[in-house]
């Protein structure tokens, strides 16, 4: 079963993409600020992570900057955010994330973007 680590710092939100994930079949690992989401990857390797931009600690950019530069993990980014500014979207990108999705957004949507991005990474 793949680990999915969702990193949202709205308990909301963070509750519903979690129970969405796990009716898809996923172990959900969750956490609310980007200190304990850099502390559960190192732990737990998960096999995709999705990361609110805006968080207390560390941001989504600086998980996703801190992920792609570990040697050996390739570990899938999805990086969520209420900004829709460009120059944001092309940073995480530039920073090595995977995928981009803006709030709000529809959870079947996260769903399959989840399942391409677990089958393409082999993981």
């Amino acid at each position: 079963m793949p680990k999915i680590l969702v990193a949202e710092d709205e308990p909301m939100l963070l509750k519903t993409i979690e129970l969405k994930l796990k009716k898809d079949g996923y172990d959900v690992i969750t956490t609310q600020d980007g200190r304990e989401a850099l502390a559960k990857i190192d732990e737990l390797n998960p096999d995709l992570v999705i990361s609110d931009i805006m968080m207390p600690y560390a941001s989504g950019l600086e998980i996703t900057a801190l992920l792609k530069k570990k040697e050996g993990k390739s570990i899938p980014i999805i990086i969520l955010s209420a900004m829709e500014q460009e120059k944001v979207v092309m940073e995480a990108f530039e920073l090595g994330a995977d995928d981009y999705i803006t709030k709000p957004f529809s959870l079947n949507e996260l769903s399959i973007r989840v399942k391409r991005l677990i089958a393409r990474s082999g993981r």
